[in-house]
């Protein structure tokens, strides 16, 4: 099958050499999904959270009661971390009302995990500016980089036009995501100092993904290959679960939680990094589920 096509929740995927395969859950192959995490991360995207009524198959209002699932289940086995990539809220016609929506969903999101991270979707930065959003969220930046462990992990912001302008109070078209000069010269710099796996959190596809990509994305990801150490990136933006390999990194499109009605159609993930470099993303609801092995 296509590497591209979204995998059945019931089943696991797995990454042997360049071939992505389907195994069903308990195979002797699942090693990556049972071994125990140096690191776990609990991941939402694309909530487009406000109150107001659904349109087409976007039901805002929702998004509350299902972030609020997904909190429970994390509560579980509690997360090292939560991130989210993305449009946590939706389009507001002021500034008051959206950083209403925001402070609504904040609340229950803040409550996952002491240690939180917000990457920057264009529907955050519609109408608000990316310091009252970041200010609102006590967030200091909106693309950075730490460290957890063994593992070196990057926020990166693809939110600007290709004048460089930082989108705003309406300023762009969402097709026009840009990662502009001074971040990847930041990029370039932050992956050439660090010797650990990374993994790296966007909005807006890196992959080959038509208008839901960043315009510069094969430069981006000349970057992250001449690294040797990005092993996957985790994103947002086109709402559907979707895989790319491209020259030895995994790139990881995450469902939106914001698509269709009920608690079936809600959609979240745990991210595991494991001790030998191996990574399994653990799917609930609609989010598809996979397992890679560094040394498959």
């Amino acid at each position: 099958m296509p590497t591209h096509q979204p995998i059945r929740l019931d089943r696991r995927a797995f990454l042997q050499g360049s071939s992505l395969l389907l195994t069903a859950a308990g195979s002797s192959l699942t090693f990556a999904a049972d071994a125990q995490a140096d690191l776990r991360i609990a991941l939402i995207t694309d909530l487009h959270h406000a109150d107001k009524p659904a349109a087409g198959t976007r039901y805002y209002r929702e998004t509350l009661g299902k972030l609020r699932e997904a909190s429970d289940k994390f509560a579980g086995t509690p997360p090292d971390m939560v991130v989210e990539l993305g449009d946590l809220i939706d389009a507001a016609g002021d500034v008051e009302t959206e950083l209403r929506y925001l402070s609504t969903i904040n609340e229950p999101f803040q409550k996952i995990s002491d240690d939180r991270h917000y990457v920057l979707g264009n529907h955050c930065v519609d109408t608000l500016t990316k310091s009252e959003f970041l200010g609102a969220v006590g967030q200091q930046q909106s693309y950075y980089s730490f460290d957890r462990g063994d593992w070196h992990l990057v926020v990166l912001d693809a939110c600007f036009t290709s004048a460089d302008q930082p989108y705003q109070r309406k300023n762009f078209v969402w097709t026009d995501a840009n990662i502009p000069k001074k971040e990847l010269t930041w990029l370039a710099d932050d992956l050439a100092a660090n010797d650990k796996p990374t993994i790296i959190f966007a909005h807006q596809r890196l992959d080959n993904a038509g208008n839901h990509m960043v315009r510069n994305a094969a430069e981006v990801r000349t970057i992250l290959e001449l690294s040797k150490n990005v092993q996957a990136v985790f994103q947002g933006h086109s709402h559907k679960n979707d895989y790319q390999q491209i020259k030895g990194i995994h790139y990881c499109t995450l469902v939106a939680m914001v698509e269709g009605t009920g608690a079936d159609s809600n959609g979240y993930s745990v991210l595991k990094l494991l001790a030998d470099g191996s990574l399994h993303l653990q799917g609930f609801r609609k989010q598809a589920e996979y397992s890679w092995s560094r040394y498959a």
